[in-house]
Order: structure tokens, then sequence, then C-alpha cells
């Protein structure tokens, strides 16, 4: 891995999504999101990501995914899950980053998003990531996940969002040398 570049950073505070519009371009061939303290205004809440192809709007690129998914809970029980709800098999719907998110005092998750070769015009653009939080059932959650924009166009834009209500918390933005 090479060294990152922070590139921006935003900062939620009741927001409805987190729209990055600039900064994502040829400079570098792999951005790096980091997401801290990403507080749900809903219990039961999920963030989730969406892209744009240069010139286009909307955010809802097509997309295939996978995500692998495992717990602790506090009082005991564990599992390792492959996560087919989360998936998307050339779907357009924003990609959950970590979901069912309590909107406690000390709820919020974390987690990093990787992008590649977003400028890119001959391929389609990777990402992988993982999100660690605290579930609204008492138990601490992560999510593993990879897939890719099945877009040949340049990809300029990145949202990120609860489904349901506002959220707190900071996005940075990196470039990898």
């Amino acid at each position: 891995m090479g060294i990152p570049t922070l590139i921006s950073t935003s900062t939620a505070s009741g927001a409805s999504s987190v729209d990055i519009t600039s900064g994502i371009d040829s400079t570098y061939d792999e951005y790096m999101f980091v997401c801290t303290d990403i507080g749900p205004a809903t219990d039961n809440a999920t963030f989730s990501f969406q892209v744009n192809v240069a010139g286009q709007s909307g955010f809802n690129e097509v997309m295939t995914t996978t995500t692998v998914h495992v717990y602790q809970g506090e009082g005991g029980g564990a599992a390792l899950n492959y996560e087919t709800a989360h998936d998307q098999a050339q779907g357009t719907a924003y990609q959950t980053l970590f979901d069912d998110g309590g909107n406690g005092s000390d709820e919020s998750c974390a987690g990093i998003l990787h992008l590649f070769s977003p400028s890119n015009t001959t391929y389609v653009k990777h990402f992988y990531g993982r999100f660690q939080g605290y579930h609204k059932n008492s138990r601490s959650d992560q999510n593993i996940f990879a897939g890719y924009v099945n877009a040949t166009g340049a990809v300029d834009e990145i949202s990120f969002k609860m489904n349901t209500g506002n959220f707190d918390g900071v996005i940075q933005m990196y470039g990898i040398a």
C-alpha cells in the first residue's frame, strides 16, 4: 500500500447524506474513504454508499457486490455469515457498509472503503472495505464487502447515507500514491 494523502474531510451533523463531488480524478489510482463515529439518528439504520460516473446524476450506477457478516454478542452468541441480503447482482441500490446500527449515545460504526482506478475509462471500478460497529441488538458487528461498479466511464462522485433518517460522523477521503 502506498502513502495516503488527505484530500478532504466531510463532517456530518444531522446530515441526510455526505456527497463528495470533487477530488476524485486521475491523480491517484486508489482512493480510501475513512469513516469514523458514524451515528444514525434512528435505531436500526443502514449506512451505505453509491457513486456517479462523470456527467451522470442520481447515484445509481450498476454494481455487483458480496458481503460477509461477523458478530459477537455482549451476552454470548457469535456467527460468521455470508449475507445474500446485502449482495447486488447488477443492482443500482446504495451498497451496505454497516447494517442495523444502533442510535444510542454509545452506538456507532467506523470503517474504510477502498475504490480502485475510478478515472479509468477501460475497466470496471473495483472496491472493498470493512466496517465495524455496535449493532442495535447489543453486539459488536463487522461487515466485510467487495465488488465492482460495472461502468467504464470515470467515477468522479461518491455519496454516503443512512437508509432512514440523518446521521453524524466524519468521512475523510485519501488518495493513495
